[in-house]
């Protein structure tokens, strides 16, 4: 079973994207699990307590004012949705990156689209949203697409070049 080995500088910075992208993944998988497993009064009171020093510093914080503010919409009981979407979000990271590092075929046109699907609900948001942050996540999503559909056709001509070999080999 081929494993991916980065060859050149490019290889390296699609192996480190999609590694980065199976992190993300398994975080979304963790969060998910604690939002199902954690009572909402439990989530609130974590937000406050990992808010409370920065805002007693300085009220206006934007990331402490947002992880408040996210933390008691959970607390509210608005989490199923947010465990589902965690879940199948990171589950599909994961095994989307396991596949391409292990260079499935079928895995680069897969993630082609569900990234791509990524990134335009990424694009909503920057529009509806728009945050540094989401730029900067936006960019090094639209970089990893691209990594990704460079890596499969390299993939697809090594195989292509295999094949042919192998074929002369037989002749």
């Amino acid at each position: 079973m081929p494993f991916f080995h980065p060859r050149t500088l490019l290889d390296k910075t699609y192996e480190i994207g999609i590694v980065i992208k199976g992190i993300d993944g398994t975080f979304e998988i963790i969060a998910g699990l604690l939002l199902w497993l954690i009572t909402p009064a439990t989530v609130d009171r974590v937000t406050r307590h990992l808010t409370h020093n920065t805002l007693a510093h300085d009220p206006h914080n934007a990331l402490a004012n947002h992880i408040l503010s996210y933390g008691h919409q959970l607390s509210t009981g608005h989490t199923g949705i947010a465990v589902l979407f965690l879940l199948s979000h990171g589950i599909v990271k994961v095994s989307l990156v396991t596949a391409l590092l292990l260079q499935k075929m079928w895995a680069y046109p897969w993630a082609l689209v569900l990234l791509t699907l990524f990134l335009v609900y990424q694009a909503y948001l920057l529009i509806t949203q728009p945050s540094f942050m989401m730029v900067l996540l936006t960019v090094l999503d639209a970089v990893i697409i691209w990594l990704v559909w460079r890596e499969w056709h390299v993939v697809q001509q090594r195989q292509a070049a295999k094949h042919a070999a192998a074929r002369e080999e037989a002749a």
